[in-house]
């Protein structure tokens, strides 16, 4: 009996998942670690914290297996969020700049203001926003004294989670990335498949502090002093965490979709092996390269709050003792009595891209109830992905017929419902929930040859539940009229 191994490391939590080739589950654990915020905004991950939750995790699935027979690892990671450490000794230079964190604003309206933004999209796909990699490296450089000079003594090594992990797993063997990762940080070529020395020069970052770019599956590095592993263990897969889901979706034709709901919302549509350029503000990115010349694209919507709203509901509210809650309590009210909720609680992503909005509650009365502000929350998430999925269709030129879904909050009866009847498409809920966590066990399997073809993975796929509009257009367009109005009074960009 061999295994594979899979970190995921996501923005509030690390989980390890332990199968055998066949993908029957062997073990499983996650850990929360704390999130940092040293100012309005700001949103930072201490990497030791990172590293032991990893350590953690890992100790606790290969507790009673020989870890001899670890065949493979694979990894996924949040994507944008930034690290800086030393090469030499691995060790982290600075808490990472997490997606979440908006402290690049003006840095990005400065970029903005230079009539730049049309030059990023056409050779990254994405849009100049706090949310990517690259203007953290830049601010990170005009602040940080201590990243200045580990860059002048050559000492620096910069990247994602993914980057940051890989070394260490390696002993320091390696500093590398791939390119669904690269593709989020605002320096990396769609086409050329690399770190672009022109978009680094306008963002004032020297090109060579990022890390080399592998495929997506193959051998990145080998285990070394990895506490309870043997040395010699091979991660041969990394994908960045909504690409991983995507695979874990097994959504690998051309055409199909999922979304995923997380800490935010992702809606990914895979777009083949061309990078379709969205009109309507949506992200090109890599979804996964197979080989250095097999190259797979998609189009993405991302909303920064999804089941996070449930948790400042929970915690910052108060509302609720536990995210389970929210479910009982939005249905024992019919509606929300016209109650919307707009979750810009760190920005608006797509399609508005507003990182000054901030969240709001409108339609409150005398009537209103915990119970109507908890439908609301829950319909605020997915109010979001209409938004998106209407800008990808237009970009697509074509509708989406179904989509498959899955995260924590994937597993809330009222807000898929909710969330199929807005839509007006089919969701698929995966019967497995994790399926980042899956994406990474695939990746590793190709990468290690436990799949010859990643259309094998389509067979490995299995459809929990499914949910089917019930509206008819006219409902439809009419609450998102609501939704429409209350958007308008968070952004000017509507």
């Amino acid at each position: 009996m061999e295994y594979l191994l899979a970190i995921d490391q996501g923005t509030t939590s690390t989980s390890a998942l332990l199968m055998d080739c066949n993908l029957n589950q062997i073990a499983e654990a996650s850990i929360e670690f704390e999130q940092h915020f040293p100012a309005p905004g700001w949103v930072e991950h201490d990497l030791t914290d990172i590293w032991a939750s990893v350590l953690q995790t890992v100790r606790e699935v290969t507790r009673h297996i020989d870890p001899h027979k670890i065949l493979a690892m694979g990894i996924t990671n949040q994507r944008e969020t930034l690290c800086f450490w030393d090469r030499k000794t691995s060790q982290p230079l600075g808490r990472a700049i997490v997606w979440q964190d908006r402290r690049t604003i003006s840095l990005c309206e400065d970029l903005r203001k230079k009539n730049l933004e049309p030059f990023f999209q056409e050779r990254t796909g994405l849009l100049i926003d706090p949310y990517f990699s690259g203007s953290k490296a830049a601010w990170a450089f005009q602040n940080w004294p201590s990243i200045q000079s580990a860059y002048r003594s050559a000492r620096l090594a910069a990247g994602t989670i993914d980057s940051y992990l890989v070394a260490r797993i390696s002993g320091g063997a390696v500093h590398v990335t791939e390119p669904s990762n690269a593709s989020r940080t605002l320096c990396f070529h769609l086409t050329q498949h690399s770190f672009d020395s022109d978009l680094c020069a306008e963002l004032g970052i020297p090109k060579e502090i990022w890390p080399d770019v592998l495929p997506s599956v193959g051998v990145f590095g080998l285990t070394r002093g990895f506490p309870g592993l043997p040395d010699g263990i091979p991660i041969t897969g990394v994908l960045g965490d909504q690409q991983s889901s995507l695979m874990g979706q097994a959504c690998i034709q051309e055409g199909s979709a999922k979304c995923t709901y997380g800490t935010g919302a992702f809606l990914l549509v895979n777009t083949g092996h061309n990078p379709a350029m969205s009109k309507h503000r949506l992200l090109t990115t890599v979804a996964w390269a197979l080989k250095s010349d097999d190259y797979t694209y998609a189009l993405e919507g991302s909303a920064f709050i999804a089941g996070a709203a449930v948790q400042w509901f929970r915690d910052g509210l108060g509302m609720i003792q536990s995210s389970a809650e929210i479910e009982t309590l939005a249905a024992s009210v019919p509606t929300s009595e016209g109650v919307v909720f707009v979750p810009a609680l760190t920005g608006l992503g797509a399609p508005y891209w507003d990182p000054e909005a901030t969240g709001l509650f409108t339609g409150i009365t005398r009537g209103t109830t915990r119970a109507h502000m908890a439908r609301a929350v829950l319909e605020g998430i997915a109010f979001q992905n209409a938004d998106i999925l209407i800008a990808m269709q237009k970009d697509m030129g074509k509708p989406l017929i179904q989509i498959n879904v899955d995260g924590g909050a994937a597993s809330n009866h009222l807000l898929m419902q909710f969330q199929s009847d807005l839509l007006g498409v089919k969701l698929r809920r995966s019967n497995d929930l994790d399926a980042t966590s899956i994406g990474a066990i695939f990746s590793a399997g190709l990468g290690a040859g436990v799949w010859s073809d990643i259309a094998e993975i389509e067979k490995c796929w299995k459809v929990g539940q499914i949910f089917s509009p019930q509206w008819d257009e006219e409902s439809r367009s009419a609450c998102m009229q609501k939704w429409k109005k209350a958007v308008a009074r968070v952004t000017s960009h509507v």
